[in-house]
């Protein structure tokens, strides 16, 4: 088997593999067709109604930080991941209901896309540090980029028949697909061929200990270099993971389009982020820090081209680079924080890697939302370009104090 898909050749991660690539598609149905009812049917054309949605999804991850990363830490995952995928289910089967009811509006769509967010924040941390139970260490890395292939071929994919589906069926049939969607990854989590390792527990307490809820901070504040790559994590992903406000005010508003060219916009996006995952699945050592400074330039220069692109097709060709970056740099730092943290601690720096990543996406939606509305949909876009430069900028500072202090202690 090709290096790039050794991972595979491990029974239990090609379950896991095959169901949770099914449970995405499914997942970016009803993302597509829930941004789209948003801005298309449940408001006038409103990008900042979009970034609320995102925004309500996204910042549970934030706020159950703490209690998320314990449970993943300490419960059984796999029937963790049974109950969170369950759940969701269970929230998609509402949406699709109320949306084929013909009586659905926003504030219910808002109180889904919350609750949506509330599971999601569970099952986010223990869904990365799962891998780690199914895979050998020496394949953790590629494991890792095999999972962003499979959600980005998934985000390539799945948008594309949203907007298909929206336009021949209806919104609310597509949230019901996804319902059926998750049908595999159950399976999947419930046929695993061998016995699983338990859960690594740190003090052998069977009871909460809300002192360790803050390790993963603690644990990451020690290791500075971690550190600073979630703060750079944060000023990206805050304004250019964004990707579903910019890009359904650039169709509704600048191309005067439907939700087929909606769609399609993500999918070229995802041809992009599908390049970056088989990037980092093919290296067979971690991404390095510099390496990930470099990826953070090219991110800036690829929003900065995107946004002063004026032809549809011009756009949309340019937002393969821009995707390609930003998978680079979340799946390298997902990677890198995964393959040097402890064990033990995984599950708590994994939840605070995805809150970083997630949360400043919701904090950061509705000001892409603001500025879409107020300026144009282009700034939006634009100021992706700016937080990339700072992003970038801070990577080379830390480089050079650190290069710095080396050469003082080497003079001392």
């Amino acid at each position: 088997m090709s290096s790039t898909f050794r991972s595979l050749s491990n029974p239990n991660y090609r379950l896991w593999f095959g169901g949770a690539a099914i449970s995405n598609i499914g997942a970016w149905l009803q993302r597509t067709a829930q941004d789209w009812i948003v801005i298309a049917e449940l408001s006038d054309k409103n990008a900042s109604a979009v970034g609320l949605v995102v925004f309500l999804q996204f910042a549970p991850q934030i706020l159950l930080l703490p209690l998320t990363g314990w449970t993943a830490d300490r419960m059984d995952r796999r029937k963790l991941l049974f109950i969170t995928q369950s759940l969701m289910a269970l929230l998609a089967l509402v949406l699709g209901v109320l949306v084929l009811s013909g009586q659905v509006v926003l504030w219910q769509v808002c109180v889904c896309a919350f609750a949506l967010g509330c599971v999601a924040a569970f099952d986010a941390p223990a869904r990365h540090a799962f891998v780690s139970d199914i895979v050998s260490e020496k394949e953790l890395s590629n494991a890792v980029g095999l999972n962003s292939v499979a959600f980005n071929s998934a985000r390539l994919v799945g948008p594309a028949i949203a907007g298909i589906l929206i336009a021949l069926i209806g919104s609310g049939w597509v949230f019901m697909i996804n319902v059926l969607s998750f049908i595999p990854l159950l399976i999947a989590l419930h046929k695993f061929k061998t016995r699983l390792p338990a859960v690594v527990s740190d003090n052998g307490k069977a009871t909460p200990d809300l002192a360790k809820f803050f390790d993963g901070f603690r644990y990451i504040w020690q290791h500075r270099e971690m550190a600073v790559i979630l703060v750079m994590s944060f000023l990206i992903c805050s304004l250019g993971m964004n990707f579903s406000v910019y890009l359904s005010a650039m169709t509704v508003h600048v191309f005067q389009g439907h939700a087929d060219q909606y769609g399609f916009l993500i999918s070229m996006m995802a041809i992009g982020s599908i390049s970056g995952a088989m990037v980092t699945a093919s290296r067979r050592s971690s991404p390095s820090f510099r390496f990930m400074i470099y990826v953070a330039a090219m991110f800036a220069v690829s929003c900065f081209l995107v946004a002063i692109s004026t032809s549809f097709w011009a756009f949309a060709v340019l937002l393969i680079f821009l995707g390609l970056s930003l998978q680079l740099f979340t799946t390298s730092t997902a990677s890198y924080m995964q393959v040097t943290t402890e064990k033990r601690y995984r599950g708590r720096v994994m939840a605070v890697v995805l809150a970083t990543a997630l949360g400043s996406t919701a904090l950061g939606a509705p000001l892409v939302g603001w500025i879409a509305d107020v300026f144009g949909a282009r700034w939006a876009i634009g100021m992706g370009s700016i937080s990339g430069i700072v992003a970038a900028s801070l990577g080379f500072w830390f480089l050079r104090r650190q290069a710095q202090t080396e050469l003082k202690n080497k003079m001392l």
